[in-house]
């Protein structure tokens, strides 16, 4: 779907193009500059850690607040204030990321400003702007459904960018080839990497096979979910009769949209995102939410800034941990 006019919060389109498209290499371009301008600004300071994890270095403690992580509890500064403290991190200054990435069918749609394959691969790049510097290296899984994709882990703009390109121009898949998610993660499993930061960018529709091979990466790996939707996974709009087909298993049906069925619908939904929100809450996984019809990139803007602010951050790092 293109972007349309008037939609300045949308990230390029990236339908149409392979390696050798020009419009692939106009579209990437606007993608950087529009993260290089709206992340650069909340990324001054220390390399003060958002995501902490094993083997970053403690900091200074902090009261507890809803939704810290429990396994970073300072409790020598507990038991003498009488108050729960967790103990801030700084990150190591070297990190690996890895990406992994769902190009499924599900997310070749989109009904706002954008579909939710543009908005997974906005997420790649702010991703890769926020942890590349400083000698980290970063690195790629990405799955449609039928292919997966390793791209190593390296340091550099250029291999940045490549990776990129990769992303983009991931091959659609087959009418009635489902999303496997859970095979992409497993395969951060082997070979054992370094440690570091493992994130997901997925819709996280159908079933939630993946908790367990993600659970098995956070006893490792720092994690971090980044969400992306569209209105219509939540709602279904008042428009009467429609043919709706799914492209993951071939399947067309023909509806007529009541409002019980919106009805249904909705609960369904609602019902779905909630079990997803608890099993990367199990995980550890703190989620980044993307919608088509909002501006990504303030979305990405107000995660970073509301992880310093928690972790009462004076500066902001180089590196999404919590």
């Amino acid at each position: 779907m293109s972007t349309p006019s008037g939609s300045s919060h949308a990230p390029p389109s990236f339908r149409q193009g392979d390696l050798s498209d020009p419009r692939l290499a106009a579209a990437l371009r606007t993608l950087e500059l529009t993260v290089r301008r709206r992340l650069d600004g909340v990324l001054h300071g220390d390399h003060m850690g958002l995501i902490p994890g094993p083997g970053s270095e403690p900091g200074d403690a902090r009261m507890y607040q809803p939704g810290d992580d429990v396994r970073q509890m300072d409790w020598s500064v507990t038991a003498r204030t009488t108050h729960p403290h967790v103990r801030q991190m700084v990150a190591d200054r070297e990190l690996e990321t890895w990406l992994v990435v769902d190009m499924s069918a599900s997310l070749d749609f989109g009904t706002t400003g954008c579909e939710k394959r543009d908005l997974a691969i906005a997420a790649a790049a702010a991703v890769t702007h926020l942890t590349s510097g400083g000698g980290n290296r970063i690195g790629a899984v990405v799955a449609n459904g039928e292919k997966l994709i390793r791209i190593p882990a390296r340091s550099g703009r250029v291999h940045a960018q490549s990776m990129l390109r990769t992303i983009a121009t991931t091959p659609h898949a087959r009418d009635g080839v489902r999303g496997d998610l859970q095979g992409a993660i497993e395969s951060l499993r082997r070979p054992q990497r370094k440690r570091g930061l493992a994130v997901v960018i997925s819709d996280f529709l159908g079933d939630i096979d993946w908790q367990r091979s993600l659970r098995a990466i956070s006893g490792r790996h720092d994690l971090l979910a980044v969400e992306v939707l569209d209105p219509l996974d939540m709602a279904l709009p008042d428009v009467g009769d429609v043919v709706l087909h799914d492209p993951e298993t071939g399947r067309t049906r023909e509806f007529s949209v009541t409002p019980a069925l919106r009805a249904d619908f909705a609960k369904a939904a609602q019902r779905h995102r909630e079990q997803v929100e608890l099993a990367l809450r199990s995980c550890g996984a703190p989620v980044m939410d993307l919608r088509t019809d909002r501006d990504w990139i303030a979305d990405v803007v107000r995660f970073v800034s509301t992880r310093r602010h928690t972790f009462g951050a004076s500066n902001a790092g180089r590196v999404p941990r919590q």
